[in-house]
C-alpha cells in the first residue's frame, strides 16, 4: 500500500467530527480501508468488497442498530 488513499467520511457525519470512520479504496485493488477519524495516522482495517457491501447492508436493515 505504497500509494496514498483518498479518506472520506461519511456525508451523515456530525459536524464536530468526534466520532466519525473514514473509508477509503486501497489504491490498486478494490478492497475497502476503514479508520478512526479522530487517529489518522493510527491503524485501519481493510475488508473484501462482499463483506464490506454485507456490512452496510445489515446496518440498513437494521441488524446493527446503535440508537
Amino acid at each position: 500500500m505504497g500509494r496514498e488513499m483518498n479518506w472520506r467520511k461519511s456525508s451523515r457525519s456530525g459536524s464536530n467530527g468526534t466520532q466519525c470512520v473514514e473509508i477509503a479504496r486501497v489504491p490498486g485493488s478494490q478492497r475497502i480501508a476503514a479508520r478512526d477519524s479522530k487517529q489518522p495516522k493510527g491503524p485501519h482495517q481493510v475488508y473484501e468488497p462482499s463483506v464490506w457491501r454485507a456490512f452496510i447492508t445489515a446496518i440498513k436493515t437494521g441488524r446493527h442498530d446503535l440508537s
